[in-house]
């Protein structure tokens, strides 16, 4: 492996973190019944930023520093199935943030709830069950780039 591998390598893990965390962070600001849109908070405000503009910026850096992993790996990705289950899982991840977390979201982050909203209430608390299944399946591709086990 070249010496700027790990370079590479670190990049990408960045970037393919950063890619969905808006997804994953943005529904615990939902717990307060103000809208997200007027937080003051200024990571709420990041987070928000980062789900509107900041996707296709990170995607393209996520494209090119995948695409350089993959010239180095080559083929002995098919030889790490670890690899091959981590690299499903962020799938599955990408696909929850971007098809059923983000639309829902959108629903949700500029709209006032009053204190008996039970519907506003109960959409906000699935979105939060949703980043809690985000985080695990993040938490499972840690395991398995630092355990790196032997699955078949």
């Amino acid at each position: 492996m070249p010496a700027w591998f790990p370079i590479v390598l670190t990049t990408h893990i960045v970037l393919a973190v950063g890619l969905f965390l808006p997804s994953i962070l943005l529904p615990f600001a939902l717990r307060t019944r103000r809208a997200a849109a007027d937080s003051p908070h200024p990571l709420v405000r990041f987070l928000l930023w980062m789900q509107a503009h900041g996707t296709i910026v990170i995607g393209i850096g996520l494209a090119l520093t995948g695409a350089a992993l993959i010239a180095l790996v080559g083929a002995s990705l098919v030889g790490q199935p670890w690899l091959l289950v981590a690299l499903t899982i962020y799938a599955a991840n990408l696909v929850l943030a971007f098809f059923v977390q983000r639309p829902n979201l959108r629903r949700l982050v500029g709209v006032r709830a009053a204190a008996d909203d039970r519907v506003w209430l109960a959409r906000a608390r699935r979105q939060r069950y949703i980043s809690y299944a985000m985080a695990a399946l993040t938490g499972t591709i840690g395991f398995l780039m630092s355990a790196k086990p032997q699955l078949w």
